[in-house]
């Protein structure tokens, strides 16, 4: 990727929208699967599930069990970092997290899920103990795919995790000199407004 790609904010902005656009659809893509840090200043990989690329709006799916949700409902403030090794850009964001239960939204990210991958929601809850290594998955569903009418109580456990960006910090490494920018809104409905910064 040239440098000369990015001789304005406006191409920064372009680039990281298409790049956010292209996440969730392509699981090759490197910012399929991005960093998520909440406000107990914990860490894990996510798999980005959808783009709103009106209003930045990044959404992921969780149990409504986990600690993050409880971390999210305490301090709503988030953190997503993206890093695609091969284009040589990382791009740091921060906004404002929130966890969705009900609603059509919901209703229509767990109807687009496999009953292979809703089962994950049957066991115990993330972080349960255990005496031995453990998926958490009940005996009769390791391995095994439930009919519909078994993953009726694991609808209970799942949301959505939305994250509304508000700042993010890009950085291209390139071997000419890198480059780097801020951009930040003041509301969810704001333009965003960018500057260039030293790297």
């Amino acid at each position: 990727m040239a440098q000369g790609m990015f001789e304005t904010l406006d191409d920064v902005l372009t680039d990281c929208r298409n790049r956010l656009i292209r996440a969730p659809r392509d699981r090759k893509s490197p910012f399929h699967t991005p960093v998520i840090v909440t406000g107990d200043i914990d860490a894990r990989v996510m798999v980005l599930r959808a783009f709103d690329s009106a209003a930045w709006r990044l959404r992921l799916h969780t149990d409504v069990r986990a600690p993050k949700a409880a971390a999210i409902a305490a301090d709503p403030r988030a953190a997503v970092l993206f890093y695609d090794k091969g284009a040589k850009i990382q791009i740091r964001t921060r906004g404002h997290a929130e966890i969705i239960t009900r609603g059509s939204e919901v209703d229509a990210a767990w109807a687009a899920g496999t009953n292979f991958a809703r089962r994950c929601y049957l066991g115990d809850g993330p972080g349960t103990p255990s005496e031995n290594p453990t998926s958490g998955l009940p005996p009769e569903f390791e391995g095994v795919e439930p009919d519909d009418a078994q993953l009726i109580p694991a609808r209970e456990n799942f949301a959505l995790l939305r994250i509304t960006l508000t700042a993010f910090d890009w950085l291209y490494l390139a071997h000419t000199g890198h480059v780097r920018a801020q951009f930040a809104r003041s509301t969810a409905d704001a333009a965003w407004e960018g500057r260039w910064v030293s790297p």
